[in-house]
C-alpha cells in the first residue's frame, strides 16, 4: 500500500506531516513521492489566510480528478477552524482536524479494508485542557537540519488571527520527550536542531517551564552542533533568557522576532502584547549579547484602518531597526476574527503597493546586513550540493554562505568547515575554507 502527502503552510505542518508518515510506515504503507498509483492520498491543510483555504481545495479538487480510486483524507488546521465548511467538501473521503493524528492511519486501514466508501468526519473541538499530543520525528533523511515541534496551541488571540481556534491553547512537550527524539536524529546524522512550535516563545509557561529549559535539554544531547529556533512572540523572550542562551555554545544566534506592524496605534489594533519600544529595548539586549546576531521579522500591511502615516511610521520603525531579513505580507481578511469585521479595510491596490514597498526595504537591509558579513571568519554546517559550481551552507546566524566547487574536493555535506567570507551578493556571501580540521 501506498500513502502520498501534501503539505500546506508552516514548519509546524511540516514536521506533523513526517509525523504521520512514520505512522503510516509502522502500519505497512510505503511513502510515495507522487500521488498516481496511491492508495491513501493525505493532504495536511494550513488555515491562516482565506488564500490557504483556496489553495487546499484547489488541491483536493485536482487530485480528486487525478486520482479517483484513491482514499483522500484531508486534515490539519483548516478543518478543525472551520468544520463545518471542510465537512461539505465532496472530494475528501475522511476528514480530521489537528488532533490525535496518531490515529488517522488507523482510521485509513479501516476505510481501505471497508466494502463500501462512505464520508467521515473525526473532528474533536479543544476543550483548553489538553496534554500536548505525542509525536516523534526520527527521519534518516539525507538532510543536515532536523525540526522538532516542541509547543502547540496558542493564547493571544490576536484580532487577526484564526489560530488559537484551529490549534487550541498552549501546550508543551515533556522535557524527556525532546531528549529521546533529539537522540534519534542525532542517531540517525542530524548536527543542527531546529525547536519549532505555533507560539514557540510561550514553550512551557503552562509547567513553570520556559523556552531556555527546552534548549539547555537538546544542549546536553551528545552530537548536537547547533540549536536553532523558530518565529518567537517579542513580550516572551527576557533577559535574563538571552543570557541563558548566550551560555550555551550550541546555540545558533538568529532571531526571528514577529512584529507584524512598526505602529503602535496598528499593534494596539492588531491586538499585539508589546510595544514598539518593547521591541526596541530587546533587539538592543540581542545585539549586546550577541554581536553577530541575525534578527529577522515578519511584516503586515494593509492591516484596517491603516493610514498612510502609519504605514510611513512602520516603515521608519523597520529601517531604523535594521533586520537581516523581512517577510511581507498584505493583509487578508480571515472569516471569524475580529480584524475582518473591522471598519476602514485597505483596497488591495493600496495594500500591494505598500507591500512593494517593504519589499524593497527589506530587500535593502538584507543587502547591508550581508555586506556587513565580509571580512567574517564563521564556521558554515553545508548542506547537500544542488548544483555543479558551488558548495552551500549556513552560519550560525543563517547567512547563506557558498564556495566555489573544486573537482578535487569531495562533497561537504553535513560537515562544519570554517569560512572566511569575502563577498557579498543578492541573497547569499562567498567565502573560502580557511586551512583548520572540520568540526564535524
Amino acid at each position: 500500500m501506498k500513502v502520498f502527502f501534501v503539505t500546506f503552510g508552516c514548519k509546524v505542518n511540516t514536521y506533523e506531516t513526517g509525523c504521520m508518515a512514520k505512522t503510516f510506515a509502522e502500519k505497512g504503507f510505503t511513502v510515495s513521492d507522487t500521488a498516481e498509483g496511491s492508495d491513501v492520498i493525505v493532504i495536511n491543510s494550513c488555515t491562516v489566510t482565506s488564500a490557504s483555504d483556496k489553495k487546499v481545495r484547489q488541491s483536493l479538487r485536482k487530485l480528486r480528478h487525478e486520482n479517483p480510486d484513491s482514499l483522500i483524507i484531508l486534515t490539519g488546521c483548516y478543518p478543525q477552524a472551520f468544520e463545518e465548511e471542510a465537512k461539505k467538501i465532496t472530494e475528501a473521503d475522511i476528514i480530521t482536524g489537528t488532533r490525535n493524528r496518531s490515529e488517522i492511519a488507523g482510521l485509513a486501514l479501516n476505510a481501505l479494508s471497508s466494502s463500501s466508501r462512505t464520508k467521515e468526519a473525526y473532528i474533536q473541538q479543544y476543550t483548553g485542557h489538553e496534554a500536548f499530543e505525542p509525536m516523534s520525528y526520527d527521519s534518516n533523511e539525507r538532510k543536515t537540519r532536523g525540526f522538532i515541534k516542541i509547543q502547540d496551541g496558542c493564547n493571544q488571540f490576536c484580532s487577526y488571527c484564526i489560530i488559537p481556534f484551529a490549534r487550541g491553547r498552549i501546550r508543551s512537550k515533556p522535557p524527556e520527550d525532546i531528549a529521546s527524539e533529539v537522540t534519534a536524529l542525532v542517531k540517525n546524522g542530524y548536527q543542527e536542531i531546529v525547536l519549532v512550535g505555533i507560539n514557540l516563545a510561550f514553550y512551557g509557561a503552562e509547567a513553570g517551564l520556559s523556552l531556555t529549559d527546552a534548549v539547555e535539554t537538546v544542549s546536553r544531547v551528545e552530537g548536537v552542533k547547533r540549536i536553532r529556533l523558530g518565529s518567537l512572540e517579542p513580550e516572551m523572550i527576557s533577559g535574563d533568557d538571552l543570557l541563558k542562551l548566550k551560555n550555551t555554545e550550541s546555540f545558533c544566534p538568529q532571531f526571528h522576532l514577529s512584529l507584524q506592524s512598526g505602529c503602535d496605534r496598528t499593534l494596539k489594533a492588531m491586538n499585539r502584547k508589546y510595544t514598539t519600544a518593547d521591541y526596541t529595548r530587546l533587539v538592543s539586549s540581542i545585539r549586546n549579547i550577541f554581536p553577530d546576531a541575525a534578527v529577522t521579522t515578519d511584516v503586515m500591511v494593509g492591516f484596517p484602518g491603516e493610514t498612510e502615516e502609519d504605514f510611513e511610521e512602520s516603515m521608519e520603525f523597520v529601517r531604523k531597526t535594521a533586520f537581516s531579513k523581512i517577510h511581507v505580507f498584505p493583509y487578508s481578511p480571515r472569516s471569524g476574527t475580529k480584524a475582518a469585521a473591522m471598519p476602514d479595510q485597505i483596497n488591495s491596490s493600496t495594500k500591494s503597493e505598500r507591500a512593494a514597498r517593504m519589499t524593497e526595504l527589506g530587500h535593502e537591509l538584507e543587502r547591508e546586513f550581508l555586506r556587513a558579513q565580509v571580512g567574517k571568519t564563521v564556521p558554515v554546517l553545508f548542506e547537500k550540493e544542488n548544483c555543479t559550481s558551488f558548495h552551500r551552507g549556513y552560519s550560525p546566524n543563517y547567512t547563506l554562505v557558498k564556495i566555489k566547487r573544486e573537482p578535487s574536493i569531495k562533497s561537504l555535506r553535513n560537515s562544519i568547515f570554517y569560512v572566511k567570507i569575502k563577498e557579498s551578493m543578492n541573497g547569499f556571501c562567498i567565502g573560502e575554507i580557511i586551512p583548520a580540521e572540520p568540526k564535524g
